[in-house]
């Protein structure tokens, strides 16, 4: 079973962070279990609704790398221009992230990006598009 490190960023600004076991972009819900009680065998997690959510943060440590400048962008013009769209993701709180995709599909709850930044945290991002004001396409 894939053990994968989140941060769930609620629309109203909570936050939960764990281990998820269950999460699909096809699935209406996941459960989050806090990496104290995944340690200790347990497998009982917290029930997260994708739809009350802005984002999921798929990351490297659930401790982030705190508030620092932005490091080296990487985007490889060759290698991206086939497969990996570049985009800015703003939400309706504000925020923006940019980074690439393949694609997104309005069936689903949402889609993933992928951060740009070489030192982000953050290995893949999955974008919940009922938080989502606006999508803009990047040269």
């Amino acid at each position: 079973m894939v053990q994968n490190l989140v941060v769930a960023k609620y629309r109203d600004g909570r936050m939960v962070k764990g281990v998820t076991y269950n999460f699909s972009a096809d699935r209406k819900f996941f459960h989050v279990l806090p990496l104290s009680q995944e340690r200790e065998g347990s497998k009982k997690g917290t029930e997260v609704m994708i739809s009350e959510l802005k984002a999921i943060f798929f990351v490297k440590s659930l401790e982030g790398r705190g508030i620092f400048p932005p490091h080296e962008i990487l985007w490889n013009e060759e290698e991206n221009r086939r497969s990996a769209r570049k985009i800015r993701v703003t939400f309706f709180d504000g925020e923006t992230l940019v980074g690439t995709t393949f694609g997104f599909n309005r069936s689903r709850e949402g889609f993933f990006i992928v951060p740009l930044e070489k030192e982000s945290n953050n290995l893949r991002i999955f974008v919940v598009f009922n938080a989502i004001k606006e999508i803009e396409t990047l040269k």
